[in-house]
């Protein structure tokens, strides 16, 4: 096997990333390092010796292979080091997120002794996001009973507030890794961060990072969560259209909005499936937990021709264009959806759905906290059901 194809392998990529354009310049998510230095220096510069760390090595590899190795390794370490922080007291994803983009922007701007083709340098780049998102660190012990797999999300909205804060991203942290004792069975979560891109979306990251897990069989539940409205929304019926008309953390907008619902890509071609699904998780296990917020079975939809509804099941929407979901019409309805789809694909009987945590405006580690230790016990009490 070339250092190429070894290269390719150790990203997570195919030889389809040949095809992608040059990727030197920075992107919007980079560019606003500048700003969030200024502002919120604290939280960007926490990582900073990664960076400088990674800048040391960057500059003496002469091979490409040992070049992605580290990259790599680098990504995790940064990953692992933010687990370690929030699960030490320090509750805050935000370090993580720009960590990451300071890697980037590392690979971006300056150049190793190699000179490396625009497709190498996409290579480096998958593989620092993917590992510093956990993506390679789901390790369950061998003494896991009953395997849970946690998804979160990056902050987003950040021309609104670059101090924003994503408490789906927080728990993804706060819980890898957390081990408990269910009717007697061992249990641990493992988690993972998503981008809010809707380009990951539309070339498969969702899928890619799921079909393992399906295909093989190998954990006992899937939660996806991320940052939404006043109370806990458990999100009953996710749909294949975007609505929503908003921009993601590239100010990148779809061109969707209520009136002309878009359906998302996946490689290359519209995302085929029903025009809604169903969730599956343990719903009234989940609504007996008893916190700050209220723990909603939410069966809000709407279609293009009736509109806003509560619906009652998956019959009664048949032979409708999707609008939004239970969880909206943006990426937090499309991760829930596709998680969903993907597990009808295999024929897999693992429960899986969406919890939307209520909002927050910038970072409040006190409210915060009470939301990781809310979804914490919401997971915990299905936990009760496998």
């Amino acid at each position: 096997m070339t250092n190429f194809k070894k290269a390719l392998i150790i990203a997570g990529l195919t030889t389809a990333t040949l095809s992608l354009p040059a990727v030197a310049k920075l992107n919007v998510e980079e560019a606003r390092i500048a700003t969030a230095s200024e502002t919120i220096p604290e939280v960007v510069n926490r990582y900073q010796a990664f960076t400088r760390d990674l800048s040391e090595k960057y500059h003496l590899q002469t091979n490409e292979l040992e070049l992605t190795q580290i990259v790599a390794h680098q990504g995790q370490r940064l990953w692992q080091q933010a687990v370690r922080d929030v699960q030490s007291g320090h509750l805050d994803d935000r370090s993580l997120y720009w960590g990451r983009l300071a890697l980037r922007e590392l690979l971006k701007t300056q150049k190793p002794s190699l000179t490396l083709a625009d497709w190498q340098q996409r290579v480096l780049l998958d593989a620092v996001e993917k590992s510093s998102r956990g993506f390679s660190d789901v390790n369950f012990k061998d003494d896991a009973q009953i395997k849970i797999l946690v998804t979160g999300f990056d902050p987003f909205f950040l021309d609104r507030n670059i101090d924003q804060s994503n408490p789906s991203g927080l728990a993804a942290l706060a819980l890898d890794g957390f081990r408990f004792k269910v009717n007697g069975k061992q249990a641990q979560i493992e988690s993972a961060m998503i981008p809010v891109r809707f380009a990951d979306f539309d070339e498969g990251m969702i899928e890619s990072f799921l079909t393992p897990f399906y295909r093989d069989n190998s954990v006992d539940m899937i939660f996806t969560v991320s940052m939404g409205r006043d109370d806990f929304d458990i999100e009953r019926f996710p749909a294949r259209n975007r609505s929503a008309d908003a921009p993601d953390n590239l100010n990148v907008l779809t061109g969707a909005n209520k009136q002309s619902p878009i359906a998302p890509q996946f490689n290359g071609t519209s995302l085929n499936g029903p025009e809604f699904v169903e969730f599956s998780l343990p719903i009234k296990a989940m609504q007996n937990v008893k916190g700050p917020w209220k723990v909603n079975d939410n069966h809000t939809v709407s279609t293009l021709k009736g509109g806003e509804f509560q619906a009652s099941s998956l019959a009664q929407l048949e032979n409708s264009t999707s609008v939004e979901g239970s969880g909206g019409g943006y990426l937090s309805n499309e991760i829930s959806y596709r998680a969903i789809l993907l597990q009808q694909q295999f024929n897999s009987q693992i429960p899986v759905g969406h919890i939307h945590t209520p909002r927050i405006a910038a970072y409040d580690v006190e409210v915060e906290a009470n939301i990781v230790n809310q979804v914490k016990q919401m997971i915990e009490a299905a936990a009760t059901t496998l």
